[in-house]
């Protein structure tokens, strides 16, 4: 599984937030920090990606829609009797 970055930007954007305003409620002193974590550019730590979380409304319980399933689905084989 990896952290779906996608997700994150639309939540951020669906609660009306900039990357500037998550920046400073995390008390970072500009944007880039969380720009690049959210772009992909820097890897997102499990802290962060929880402190941003709460920053967005949700809690540890609920982390699990920040994430994507990114292992190949394989054909089954039918079981036989």
């Amino acid at each position: 599984m990896t952290v779906d970055l996608n997700r994150l930007k639309a939540e951020r954007i669906a609660k009306g937030y900039t990357q500037k305003d998550i920046a400073k409620l995390l008390g970072k002193e500009n944007r880039s920090w969380y720009a690049k974590r959210e772009n992909g550019i820097v890897s997102l730590g499990a802290n962060e990606l929880l402190e941003i979380a709460t920053v967005l409304g949700y809690d540890k319980n609920h982390m699990a829609i920040f994430f994507k399933d990114n292992v190949p689905v394989r054909a089954r084989k039918p079981v036989t009797e």
